[in-house]
């Protein structure tokens, strides 16, 4: 298991989910991707993406406006 950042602060959708779904494929099952944040948008898309898709999402608030979104990706 690995954990892998991208960070999107200052980026508006798509974006960030773009750059999840293009990094995503790299990832091993048990990885961890954590996607740095302070758009609305990607606070909700790319959680919707991942729930869709099965996998384990987490969203923590760093600062106001400001989140880190934790996926694993499972099989």
């Amino acid at each position: 298991m690995a954990e892998f950042r991208i960070d999107a602060l200052g980026e508006t959708c798509p974006t960030p989910l773009l750059k999840v779904q293009e990094k995503w494929i790299e990832l091993q099952v048990g990885d961890i991707l954590i996607i740095h944040i302070d758009s609305y948008c990607a606070l909700k898309k790319i959680p919707d993406w991942a729930r869709k898709e099965g996998y384990n999402v987490e969203v923590e608030e760093i600062k106001e406006r400001v989140w880190d979104i934790y996926i694993e990706k499972s099989a």
